[in-house]
């Protein structure tokens, strides 16, 4: 039988979720009452007037604006330093970019919080099963659910991570092909930025799609050398960088662009060969595991086994 003081808790725990859920769908549902005067006029003069660009920007983003007004600093200092254990600002800033996400830095620390908390309460469900299950010791269950709060906090980090590893990848092994499709422009008669933007209309991929925010912000009235650097700079891919400071340093001297952009696709091509070779041989190590360690146990037992037990039968 449940005893009386577990049932309060949980009650208390319940009544707690239902109170917050039915706050949240009351705080979202859309007013009754007529719009204001400031309300309809602020959007006909947002241009000039910041008072209404600021009343137009506000959203009801937080369902639980009270419970977020008094816990606020306590989140912002909680997501600055989770912020620092993860690299600081710059490091999540390169991998958003790489992971082409929409995600903001101070928003990525709040999910960091967020899973965090989840797997907090997570952990302290645990607990709770465990200390009904049997016996456990409040450091036990303490130290349970601040693990699966860092192992929440590790796990958003790392799916990022790869996100960002596995874009660059693609990145990596779309741009010899990349090369050779700019390569033919240009030897066709297109200047740089026409062979760009034919590439990234006609192409499919992470790398087309990068070109093509590069023509939309050279059409914008940036120079093309300055963005294709800073396209270099976000994405952080080393053969992506030195094709755009061979690319650049060719513009500016004047150099013939299809030979030094057909160069720098055989070198990327080499590059992703040694990278194959590299890879392969790890590969062949770590399939070289289980044989060592468990096919070649398993047959030398069935080898001597027989002999050994003939022995002790004395056959």
């Amino acid at each position: 039988m449940v005893p009386v003081t577990s049932i309060a808790a949980w009650g208390v725990v319940c009544g707690i979720a239902l109170g917050l859920g039915l706050w949240s769908l009351v705080s979202l549902t859309p007013r009754l009452s007529r719009p204001r005067l400031a309300d309809r006029v602020a959007p006909y003069v947002a241009d000039f007037s910041y008072g209404a660009r600021e009343l137009l920007d506000r959203k009801t983003v937080d369902p639980l604006p009270v419970i977020g007004a008094l816990f606020s600093p306590s989140i912002v200092r909680a997501r600055e330093i989770l912020g620092r254990l993860f690299g600081g600002t710059e490091t999540i800033a390169r991998r958003l970019r790489q992971a082409n996400s929409n995600v903001t830095v101070d928003g990525f620390r709040t999910q960091l919080l967020v899973w965090g908390g989840g797997g907090a309460i997570v952990g302290l469900l645990v607990s709770i099963a465990v200390a009904r299950a049997q016996t456990a010791p409040i450091a036990m269950q303490v130290a349970i659910v601040i693990g699966s709060a860092v192992l929440g906090v590790i796990a958003r980090d790392s799916l990022l991570q790869r996100a960002a590893k596995a874009r660059v990848a693609r990145l990596a092994s779309e741009l010899p092909t990349v090369l050779e499709f700019l390569t033919l422009s240009l030897s066709a008669g297109e200047g740089v930025l026409d062979a760009i933007r034919r590439v990234a209309r006609i192409s499919g991929g992470e790398l087309a799609s990068e070109l093509g925010s590069v023509v939309s912000a050279v059409n914008t009235g940036l120079p093309l050398g300055e963005t294709l650097i800073a396209l270099a700079d976000d994405l952080q891919l080393p053969p992506f960088t030195r094709c755009v400071e061979q690319l650049t340093g060719a513009l500016d001297r004047g150099t013939p662009l299809a030979e030094v952009l057909r160069a720098q696709a055989q070198d990327v091509r080499e590059d992703a060969k040694r990278e194959l070779l590299e890879v392969a041989g790890k590969k062949e190590i770590a399939m070289m595991v289980p044989l060592v360690f468990l096919i070649l146990p398993v047959t030398i037992a069935f080898a001597i086994f027989p002999g050994i037990l003939v022995l002790q039968m004395g056959l």
